[in-house]
């Protein structure tokens, strides 16, 4: 069976490449390398998964075989072309789609608010027309935590409120909900929104602040601490999130005539860790005392996450739970190994 993965050279789509071609399907993989953070760090993920890009420009469907992954094919190109879309999707016939490309950060949509309507709401909509015209098993696509935006309730469960956002971030992915719903119920595409939270570990995302406080730690500069550090957060560890992904593949919401075959679900650790404690256990596996700067909450911060996953292990009989000590060791010790001898 084909999977379209999309971000597979990104974070959480590097490790599901991994784990479902162990697992022996067949990943067409989509990525269109920008620069929103280091793309060394992207070239490094895709040859770790034996993808080696030529040097100089590339052109959309340049096609690479892995050298190292069985059944892994890696395409360059952007779900915002919708006319390339169509054409892969023709030419693949992909039986499952794993949407995890996206104009990431909650921050940054406060400056460059274009690229999250482009990747984030012009994209999905391709993708939801490609499934459209090309049906597929199951669609499955990354949402986030962020759409519960500062719900003082918890733990969060998925039949929470979700209309109050407090950044464009949490807007679009609130709005990829909205838009797999509707082409759930009219053209009956099964689809499972993926609500991550905080997803942390090895290949990390460099504009993350467990990787960014690292980094500044390691080169003994000051890291902001917003809100003082008064605020938790439900850390999930990307080994968790990719074996949820996993399990979940062919298991589609019901697509029963009388039922809209949709649903979304929180992939999260249930276990909400204080930031101020957060710190202290990087510190000692990072090995490098932080130099704290307090400062005043941002505008699109909220104050904890927390996932109810009662949903996800009835589904799947599984549900994160790696230890936030245990997580952040395996994070550090790539982190120092990477990082060795090299200038950040």
């Amino acid at each position: 069976m084909s999977i379209l993965v999309t971000g597979t050279a990104g974070f959480v789509g590097f490790h599901t490449v991994k784990k479902l071609s162990a697992e022996g399907y067949d990943i067409i993989g989509l990525d269109n390398i920008n620069s929103y953070y280091n793309v060394q760090l992207k070239m490094d993920r895709l040859k770790d998964s034996g993808i080696f890009l030529p040097e100089g420009d590339l052109t959309i469907g340049d096609t690479f075989t892995s050298e190292t992954i069985p059944g892994y094919r890696f395409v360059y190109g952007d779900l915002t072309d919708k006319a390339f879309m169509m054409r892969l999707f023709e030419r693949e016939q992909i039986d499952y789609v794993i949407n995890l490309a996206a104009q990431a950060g909650v921050r940054y949509s406060l400056v460059n608010p274009d690229s999250y309507i482009q990747s984030n709401i012009q994209g999905f909509f391709n993708i939801l027309e490609c499934c459209r015209k090309y049906p597929v098993k199951h669609l499955m696509y990354a949402s986030s935590s962020s759409v519960y935006g500062n719900s003082t309730k918890t733990p969060f469960t998925e039949t929470d409120p979700t209309d109050e956002a407090v950044s464009l971030y949490a807007a679009t992915k609130k709005s990829n909900e909205l838009m797999a719903h509707t082409y759930s119920h009219l053209f009956r595409i099964p689809s499972t929104g993926l609500r991550f939270f905080t997803v942390y570990g090895p290949w990390g995302r460099p504009d993350m602040a467990y990787y960014d406080f690292s980094k500044s730690m390691m080169l003994g500069k000051p890291i902001a601490l917003f809100n003082s550090g008064d605020m938790y957060r439900d850390f999930t560890y990307v080994d968790d999130i990719v074996e949820s992904l996993s399990r979940l593949v062919t298991k589609p919401p019901d697509n029963a005539p009388e039922l809209t075959p949709y649903r979304v679900l929180n992939l999260g650790n249930s276990s909400p860790v204080f930031i101020k404690d957060f710190i202290t256990i990087l510190e000692a596996e990072i090995g490098a005392k932080a130099i704290v700067e307090n400062k005043p909450a941002q505008i699109t911060d909220v104050y904890i996450t927390y996932a109810d996953t009662t949903k996800l292990e009835g589904i799947t009989g599984f549900s994160p739970a790696t230890d936030i000590r245990k997580g952040i060791s395996s994070f550090a010790a790539w982190f120092k190994q990477y990082h060795a001898g090299k200038e950040f």
